[in-house]
C-alpha cells in the first residue's frame, strides 16, 4: 500500500494555515454597529429630499447661491449612502 509522503510537520503546518485563514475570514464578517443602517438610509433620503426641494422650489431652496450645483450636492449626499451599502452586512 502506498504511503503519503507528507511528513507530520507539513500536516501540522497546513492545519495551522487553515485555522489562521478561517479566523481571518470570521473577523472580517463582523456585523455593523447599530447606527450604520439609519445613517446609510438617512444619507440616501436627505440627498433625495435635497434634489426634490431644489426642483419644487424652482432653485430658490436649499442654497440659492449654488444654483444648479444643488443637484450635484444632492446626488453627492445620496451617493455617500449608496457607498455605505457596500459595507452593509
Amino acid at each position: 500500500m502506498a504511503r503519503d509522503k507528507a511528513s507530520t510537520k507539513d500536516v501540522a503546518r497546513r492545519s495551522k494555515d487553515v485555522q489562521r485563514s478561517s479566523s481571518d475570514e470570521s473577523s472580517a464578517k463582523t456585523p455593523n454597529p447599530v447606527w450604520f443602517k439609519p445613517v446609510m438610509f438617512g444619507f440616501m433620503i436627505v440627498g433625495l429630499l435635497w434634489i426634490i426641494v431644489f426642483y419644487v422650489s424652482q432653485g430658490v431652496f436649499p442654497v440659492p447661491a449654488l444654483g444648479s450645483w444643488n443637484i450635484l450636492v444632492g446626488f453627492g449626499i445620496a451617493f455617500i449612502g449608496f457607498i455605505m451599502t457596500t459595507r452593509w452586512r
